[in-house]
């Protein structure tokens, strides 16, 4: 039986082979594209994917071997090595890197996989396989769109992904979002489909995922890939696919304004 921690390596590993078919191929001029964050160019979001990658490659390797963990001083020398790198190296070194680091999680058995405990440096314990993998799967699907949206407007986060980071999404919204960008406070139904979620978002001094309200100040229908990017600041009008529609007291550019991501 498929277990949580197996589905997201799986899909590490689906991620990690879509986005290097396309780094493979990618030329100089490629990789100085705008990507779809908005102050990085697409190597910078290669050299990001990589120095994670190596970040989480020793933190694995640590949680395995009962070593201390990656300090500040080491994630900081990471960085600055990844930062001076050109952009071909930023395109090689994610494809290694990232390679290496879904071979480690793939390489777990099936009782680490259940049994060992990562201590990720940021949460105030040691998390489980399956939650420490969610937290990289995070990350690398949202810069996967990304950089493959510099080549295609119509890119998605891939559906594997979205369904697993789904109903994590709205744990974060309250240290990722600025409900201050609201004149007033609101109650929104929001009804997902691929997958299918229906649940209530309350914008107020904070923003938080609430039961559905049977009286709500408006309603957000969308693709669940849609509200995923929505909620972390990439759903400008140019990405925007057909069926996203808000309705009733705030727009969709008063939730752009209120979700800027990370």
């Amino acid at each position: 039986m498929s277990t949580a921690a197996d589905q997201i390596i799986t899909a590490l590993r689906a991620g990690h082979e879509e986005l290097a078919a396309l780094v493979r191929d990618l030329k100089e001029d490629d990789l100085l594209q705008p990507s779809g964050a908005s102050e990085w160019q697409v190597s910078q979001v290669l050299s990001h994917l990589g120095s994670g990658a190596e970040i989480n490659l020793a933190t694995l390797d640590a949680a395995r071997t009962g070593a201390p963990g990656p300090d500040g001083d080491f994630n900081r020398g990471v960085w600055a090595r990844w930062d001076a790198m050109a952009p071909a190296e930023h395109a090689a070194g994610f494809l290694a890197t990232n390679e290496r680091l879904v071979e480690a999680y793939e390489a777990l058995d099936a009782e680490t996989r259940a049994s060992m405990r990562i201590d990720l440096g940021f949460l105030p314990e040691p998390v489980d396989v399956a939650t420490a993998a969610r937290f990289r799967l995070s990350e690398f699907a949202l810069h996967q769109w990304d950089a493959e949206v510099a080549f295609n407007r119509f890119a998605a986060v891939t559906p594997g992904a979205v369904a697993l980071l789904l109903d994590q999404v709205g744990g974060m919204l309250a240290w990722t979002s600025r409900p201050q960008e609201l004149a007033g406070e609101a109650t929104l139904l929001v009804r997902l489909h691929a997958p299918e979620r229906t649940f209530g978002l309350r914008l107020g001094e904070k923003v938080e995922v609430v039961d559905a309200p049977e009286r709500p100040d408006g309603e957000l229908v969308a693709p669940a890939e849609a509200w995923l990017r929505l909620a972390t600041g990439r759903l400008g009008p140019q990405y925007t696919p057909d069926g996203v529609l808000v309705t009733g007291s705030v727009t969709l550019d008063d939730l752009r304004r209120v979700f800027v991501g990370f």
